[in-house]
């Protein structure tokens, strides 16, 4: 290495704005997210004396978690704790190329076995330095990097595709389902600006529940009558047989969308708590979120539900959750001051409202069985 530069254990005095303030928690899936944190122009000469980040230097995350990877670009920025830059020699090792290996299964095999810790892994610079790199050629390690870094751009582009079409979806639900705004249009005559076999599936007025109001047709169920959530195994008790093995998803793999570094746990469960791509996974317990699964196949642990429907549609059920989950990171908040950590109980899924509409999705409701918070309580 030209140099490796180390800010853990210091924290810089933080300011609203000036130089970007790169953090741990900002430095995930081989990227740096944009920062949100700075420190002062004034300090930074004095804060960065360990070593001036350079653009292509390599950050390493040393703990909590451990061994993220991203690479810098050309602004001038400051690193936070928990923070490791990494500089190759000049015509020895490419610093694009040290990123993808940073990020190979054999380095970061390397990285964690040499972590210490207990609650929270973590390594010493001095580890750091034992770690073994395998170079090819530098004009090899040029191309190699350059195919990887197209897929890598590609994989981005995509990413931010699926944020957009995500945030479209959202958007459209909120829109039909929250606020009715195509029933509002037709009710005042005006146009709700669809294509007319999507406008016709609306209706031209409410009518009023004992949950208040509601699209004409429509009606209100509780999100535990839209969708079943089995919740996972404590599955340390069931531990890998044999060869054969399933990745446990826990949170921390939800959070990540992979089972990179997943405990293992046995391949004969009850296909019930197996996991595939496609599967709606809620984590109801510590950091709440809802994803639908494409991580590979997994066993589903504690504190995960895994939610299906043989009645709704996914879409339906997952963004009636997805619309909910404020509400629910709230009353976990609420309940992290009184128990280790923050929780919503199943009765929150049954006062939870979702409205829909009988043709489209199907089924019948029992009337004595609507639950209370439908959406259209407050119109």
């Amino acid at each position: 290495m030209a140099a490796i530069i180390d800010y853990r254990g210091k924290t810089p005095e933080k300011t609203s704005s000036g130089i970007p303030l790169i953090t741990a928690k900002a430095v995930k899936g081989g990227r740096i997210a944009t920062p949100d944190e700075f420190i002062a122009p004034e300090d930074y000469e004095a804060w960065m004396r360990r070593g001036i980040p350079k653009a292509g230097d390599v950050v390493v995350t040393t703990e909590a978690p451990l061994g993220e990877v991203g690479q810098l670009g050309a602004d001038r920025v400051a690193l936070a704790q928990r923070l490791i830059a990494l500089r190759g020699k000049p015509a020895v090792l490419d610093n694009a190329f040290l990123k993808f290996l940073m990020q190979s299964a054999s380095v970061q095999d390397q990285l964690h076995a040499r972590a210490t810790g207990t609650t929270v892994l973590g390594i010493k610079q001095s580890e750091l330095r034992k770690i073994s790199l395998v170079l090819p050629p530098f004009g090899e390690q040029r191309a190699i990097a350059r195919i990887l870094g197209s897929l890598d751009d590609k994989i981005e582009l995509n990413r931010r595709m699926n944020g957009t079409l995500g945030a479209m979806a959202r958007a459209l639900f909120q829109s039909w389902f929250v606020g009715f705004d195509p029933v509002r249009a037709k009710a005042e005559g005006r146009d709700p600006g669809l294509p007319q076999p999507l406008a016709d599936l609306f209706p031209d007025g409410f009518e009023e529940s004992e949950l208040g109001y509601v699209p004409r047709g429509w009606r209100v169920l509780s999100l535990n009558q839209a969708a079943a959530f089995l919740n996972g195994l404590a599955l340390q008790k069931f531990p890998p047989e044999g060869d054969g093995y399933l990745p446990v998803i826990k949170i921390a793999q939800l959070r990540k969308g992979t089972t990179d570094d997943a405990e293992r746990a046995s391949a004969n469960l009850d296909g019930a708590y197996v996991i595939e791509d496609g599967d709606v996974l809620f984590s109801w317990s510590g950091s709440l979120e809802i994803d639908i699964w494409c991580g590979g196949r997994g066993a589903l642990n504690q504190h995960l539900f895994k939610a299906t429907s043989r009645q709704y549609p996914k879409w339906l059920y997952y963004h009636w959750i997805n619309q909910h989950l404020v509400e629910f990171r709230a009353i976990a908040a609420g309940m992290s001051a009184a128990t280790t950590m923050g929780h919503i109980q199943r009765h929150h899924l049954r006062e939870a409202g979702a409205s829909e509409k009988p043709s489209a999705c199907g089924g019948q409701i029992p009337q004595d069985s609507v639950r209370e918070q439908s959406l259209g309580r407050n119109r």
